[in-house]
């Protein structure tokens, strides 16, 4: 997922968030998801299975809700492939559960940024019946085998208007499955989740196309926009990747929320993503770094950091730190080399946004990536 877009979801500690049930589809039996909205909202974080970190680390103190990052679905029978490698890593993150105080909803999160034939094969799988439920019956059978409390769709991205209604007909399905589900087995329904583009429109990459947004507001519990990724060293300028606001471009966190609300989703079924990790470039001028200097590649970390590493790199280099208060956001320079990243400060800040626009929560990509919990405590008490 850090390929592109990275995402979490925090709330402010100890305080009370207006929030909205779940509203079921039409008609569909309601089922519990177990609290799946707590008072103080979603908190969640991925955990990326293969990185090494450990899921028997994770603090649950600060999130609500831990997504286990990724399975895939086979590019022929369209069921979850689960291989030997997969299974120890489920059962790593299943039986570190049981050690988490307090505990958290667990999501089994599907498809990552890997690119490579994932889009196509989710493209493939959404368009027919049979392999939607194909897809579908895994996803449920592979959630109830290791115990996870819901299941999160990462399609990165639907690539046309096709795959876009697709997707509608497939957030559809797999609801009424799972509402089916829950009755015949007497168990909480599994919560149903899927991280998305930033924006409700796809502009890059192909003709612009919209999400199914009655789909999802109908029949996903939440959706959490990838609010992150808008600059990176692709580009010959430096540039604030998870920048709250852009007065200059549509590339923002402001925009993309804002675009999201007025298509039709409420905003209580909107979980904002977080970054915990920045992209790096090397200046063309040490002497010209502000956010547009010109830049002739990648910096340290061969173009990311996450933020630990951001945090070591600044101390060690003596790099200057800047709060952009247009943006809200913060960049460190040293030498040539240029990081743009969040920190303490714009963190609370896009919280307390969230809170403001009566968002549903936070997610953050990713576990692992944080110092001491520095971030994660912020959002957590923001």
């Amino acid at each position: 997922m850090i390929t592109f877009f990275l995402f979490l979801t925090i709330m402010h500690h100890g305080e009370s968030v207006s929030t909205v049930p779940v509203s079921k589809p039409h008609g569909l039996e309601s089922s519990s998801t177990g609290g799946l909205l707590q008072d103080n909202g979603v908190r969640a974080a991925y955990w990326p299975s293969f990185t090494g970190y450990p899921a028997s680390s994770i603090d649950t103190s600060y999130f609500s809700h831990v997504y286990y990052a990724f399975v895939l679905p086979s590019p022929t029978t369209y069921e979850l492939d689960i291989t030997s490698y997969d299974v120890d890593k489920l059962l790593e993150f299943t039986n570190a559960t049981g050690g988490w105080n307090p505990p958290a909803k667990t999501v089994l999160s599907i498809g990552g940024g890997g690119g490579g034939s994932l889009p196509e094969t989710f493209s493939q799988m959404a368009s027919q019946e049979y392999s939607r439920a194909s897809f579908i019956n895994s996803t449920i059978k592979v959630a109830r085998d290791y115990e996870f409390d819901g299941i999160d769709l990462d399609w990165e991205l639907p690539s046309n208007e096709s795959d876009m209604s697709n997707l509608g007909l497939l957030f559809r399905e797999w609801r009424e499955a799972l509402e089916y589900e829950a009755n015949e087995t007497v168990r909480p329904r599994l919560i149903l989740t899927s991280a998305i583009y930033y924006a409700s429109i796809i502009s890059f990459d192909g003709p612009p196309r919209s999400y199914p947004i009655q789909a999802i507001s109908q029949y996903v519990d939440w959706i959490s926009p990838m609010c992150f990724g808008y600059h990176g060293n692709w580009e010959n300028f430096t540039g604030s990747h998870s920048a709250l606001y852009d007065p200059s471009t549509n590339l923002s966190t402001d925009f993309g929320i804002g675009s999201w609300i007025r298509a039709g989703v409420p905003p209580e079924k909107i979980v904002m993503g977080l970054a915990a990790y920045g992209p790096t470039w090397s200046l063309q001028n040490p002497n010209a770094n502000t956010i547009g200097a010109a830049t002739t590649g990648t910096g340290p970390g061969g173009g990311i950091l996450v933020y630990s590493q951001v945090i070591d790199f600044n101390q060690a280099n003596n790099a200057t730190v800047v709060f952009d208060n247009i943006s809200i956001s913060y960049y460190s320079y040293s030498g040539d080399s240029w990081i743009s990243y969040d920190d303490v400060g714009s963190i609370e800040s896009k919280v307390h946004y969230a809170r403001a626009r009566t968002l549903a929560g936070y997610f953050f990509w990713a576990l692992g990536q944080d110092s001491d919990w520095v971030i994660s405590s912020a959002a957590s008490q923001a």
